[in-house]
């Protein structure tokens, strides 16, 4: 059996602090006191800890290179994103290498893999629909790498994370249907696992709560996220003895499919059912009606994303932040009843 190396986490355990002081202490940062340098670089020694030869390899090679995974690569939310991303990577004299995911489990994992082989520093990552299995995360934070999730995240405990206020948009929502009288309210979820589905949806519940309104488990619907599966959920909901009277869904995807099949149906928005979208495609400004649909600040996320990179790359094994930013519904024609 192969004896596990030993960590920068090992070492910060056994002496009660932090993984940054050890990494700060074995390259002798004037911040760290020579008492705790000693005690560093002594149990390191004692424990034959050697640094993790791809980060080292990383370190001097100074690729200047950051892996960038999203979920896909045609929608204004990402693009955006990867431009915030791109603006504070390129005033620190780095480069991003883009990689789509195309909501794939296996292929995220592909990139990954593809990425450290081409010697990236570290990773900005959203993960895609389908993963729940975090193995391939674990990877990367084993081998000391800088990592930082946004938007759809996962281990908040041990990774920096850059989220939008989706319980508050989601709530607002709501308001902003009860406001324009709809007493029947829908909502199309994405998978339960993605922390956006289950923010939005307890956002969705509250709001509900905050206006006197029962919830009804027949207007929370699901999809995959793709068209097809949001047209079906949308279907789902016409077809109910008592169909909503507004519907809001989880992204701009699902409520232009939801529009969609709502004029199959005969029916008119607003007139016979409010729309509210999430994220403020372009697209919300050219459909008719136009989409009201809750604007992130996808730039400033990409930003965001990227300074906390670079603190990592500073100080690995920094406490994980968690920043979330302030959203705004941008009121259009699809929600409003004259």
């Amino acid at each position: 059996m192969v004896k596990r190396r030993i960590s920068l986490k090992d070492i910060a355990k056994e002496l009660g602090v932090s993984i940054s002081t050890v990494s700060r202490g074995l390259r002798d940062h004037p911040d760290i006191s020579d008492e705790m340098i000693v005690r560093i670089k002594e149990l390191a020694g004692l424990r034959n800890y050697s640094p993790n030869p791809m980060a080292m390899g990383l370190l001097k090679q100074h690729t200047k290179m950051i892996g960038v995974i999203v979920p896909d690569l045609l929608t204004h939310f990402f693009s955006s994103v990867i431009s915030g991303i791109e603006e504070v990577a390129k005033e620190k004299g780095y480069f991003v290498i883009v990689s789509p995911s195309n909501e794939l489990y296996l292929k995220e994992k592909e990139n990954i893999a593809n990425l450290m082989k081409a010697r990236v520093e570290g990773f900005i990552v959203c993960i895609s629909q389908e993963t729940t299995d975090y193995s391939h995360f674990e990877q990367i934070i084993e081998a000391e790498m800088p990592l930082v999730f946004f938007d759809r995240v996962c281990l908040k405990d041990k990774v920096p994370t850059v989220t939008a206020d989706s319980f508050e948009a989601a709530r607002g929502i709501t308001h902003h249907f009860y406001e324009n009288n709809a007493h029947r309210i829908a909502y199309i979820s994405g998978p339960d696992h993605l922390n956006i589905s289950a923010e939005r949806r307890m956002g969705y519940l509250q709001g509900l709560a905050d206006c006197g309104l029962e919830f009804c488990p027949e207007y929370l619907e699901k999809c995959d996220l793709s068209p097809l599966s949001a047209a079906i959920a949308t279907r789902k909901l016409l077809m109910l003895p008592t169909p909503p009277d507004a519907i809001f869904g989880i992204n701009d995807t699902v409520v232009f499919a939801a529009m969609k099949e709502i004029r199959k149906f005969g029916l008119s928005v607003p007139k016979d059912i409010l729309l509210v979208g999430f994220t403020d495609e372009f697209h919300a400004t050219v459909v008719h009606p136009m989409l009201t649909s809750v604007m992130h600040p996808t730039n400033e996320m990409g930003k965001v994303a990227a300074n906390l990179f670079f603190e990592l790359t500073e100080n690995i094994g920094l406490p994980p932040k968690s920043v979330e930013l302030k959203t705004k519904l941008v009121i259009r024609e699809s929600s409003v009843r004259k």
